[in-house]
C-alpha cells in the first residue's frame, strides 16, 4: 500500500499551487512563508520529484505538479464538502469589510436585506487588515484595490472611487453652495488616513487656510465629525448618500476627486457557492447598481 504523503504538505501545496506565491500562500495559512516553503520541499521529497519551479518573481507548475495539484484540489474541495455536510450552516454568510464599509453603508442597508433574506444569517466582520478566506472562515470581502487580486478570487466591481467634499449645513450657514475657493480655503479640513485634502486642493488651486484640522484614523470617524459640524470631510460619494439626501451633509463644492481604488465585492474562484452565499453576491451587486 503506497504511504499517504504528509498532509501539513498537501495543505501548503495546495494553497501553494493556487496563488504560485509561498508569501501569499503564507497569508492565508497564517504561518510563516519558510514555514510554507520547507513543507512544500518535503513533499516533494517524499514523493521524488519536484512540483514547482523556483522562479525570481514567484513559483510556476512543473508538469507533473500541474497534474499533481489538480487532483489534490479537488481531495480538499471534497473533504470541505463532506464536512459541510456533516455540520451544514446553509444560512449563514460572513462578509469581512472595513469598518467605514460597515457603518456607513452596509449597516444602514441591512434592513432591506433583512426584508429579502430573513433565512440568512449575515455576518459582519469589520477589519482594516486583509482577511483570509480560509484562515479566517470568510465567505466574502469587500475591498478598496485595483485589479488584479489573485487568480484565487472573482472580484465584481461595486463602486467607483469618487471623492466629494461634504460639510454640515450649520458649519457652511450664510454661505452660497457651491463654495468659491475663498470660503472652501478657510474652512477646518477633516483628515482621515487617506489624506487626500491636499491633492483635492491642488486640484481646485485652492491654498489650504483652514487650520491644521482635525486627524482621525478612519473616513467613517471622519464623517461623524463632518456631521457634528467639526469641518469639511472628504468622502466617497455613496458614503454620503444618505446623509445628503437627508441634508445632514452638503456637496459643498461641484468638483470630484476619481481614482483607480474602486469597491469591489471578492470570492473564491472555483469552488462551489452555497445559495445563501450566491443570494449575497447578487444583493451587493444589485444593490450598488442601483445606487450607481
Amino acid at each position: 500500500m503506497t504511504q499517504l504523503p504528509p498532509l501539513n504538505g498537501l495543505r501548503a501545496f495546495n494553497v501553494t499551487g493556487r496563488h504560485l506565491n509561498f508569501r501569499a500562500a503564507a497569508d492565508e495559512i497564517g504561518v510563516t512563508q519558510g514555514a510554507v516553503a520547507q513543507q512544500v520541499r518535503q513533499l516533494e521529497a517524499h514523493l521524488g520529484v519536484s512540483l514547482f519551479e523556483r522562479l525570481p518573481k514567484g513559483l510556476a507548475f512543473t508538469p507533473s505538479g500541474r497534474g499533481y495539484h489538480a487532483r489534490v484540489a479537488t481531495a480538499f474541495e471534497d473533504l470541505r464538502a463532506a464536512t459541510e455536510t456533516l455540520r451544514p450552516e446553509p444560512g449563514k454568510v460572513l462578509v469581512s469589510v472595513t469598518p467605514t464599509f460597515a457603518a456607513k453603508w452596509l449597516i444602514p442597508n441591512l434592513p432591506d436585506f433583512s426584508a429579502a433574506y430573513p433565512q440568512i444569517d449575515l455576518g459582519i466582520l469589520a477589519t482594516e487588515k486583509i482577511s483570509s478566506f480560509h484562515g479566517d472562515g470568510i465567505d466574502l470581502a469587500i475591498r478598496q484595490g485595483q485589479p488584479p487580486f489573485g487568480a484565487a478570487l472573482d472580484a465584481i466591481r461595486l463602486f467607483r472611487q469618487e471623492i466629494i467634499a461634504v460639510a454640515a449645513p450649520s458649519l457652511i450657514a450664510g454661505q452660497r453652495v457651491p463654495l468659491d475657493p475663498e470660503a472652501l480655503s478657510r474652512l477646518p479640513k477633516l483628515h482621515d488616513a487617506h489624506n487626500l485634502w491636499p491633492e483635492f486642493l491642488k486640484q481646485l488651486k485652492v491654498e489650504d487656510r483652514g487650520g491644521h484640522g482635525l486627524r482621525l484614523s478612519q473616513t467613517a470617524l471622519a464623517m461623524d465629525a463632518a456631521l457634528s459640524g467639526q469641518g469639511a470631510a472628504l468622502v466617497s460619494r455613496f458614503f454620503a448618500g444618505r446623509d445628503i439626501a437627508a441634508n445632514h451633509l452638503v456637496q459643498i463644492t461641484p468638483e470630484t476627486l476619481s481614482g483607480k481604488r474602486d469597491f469591489y465585492l471578492l470570492a473564491l474562484r472555483g469552488s462551489k457557492r452555497s445559495a445563501s452565499i450566491q443570494a449575497v453576491v447578487e444583493w451587493f451587486a444589485s444593490k450598488a447598481e442601483s445606487e450607481a
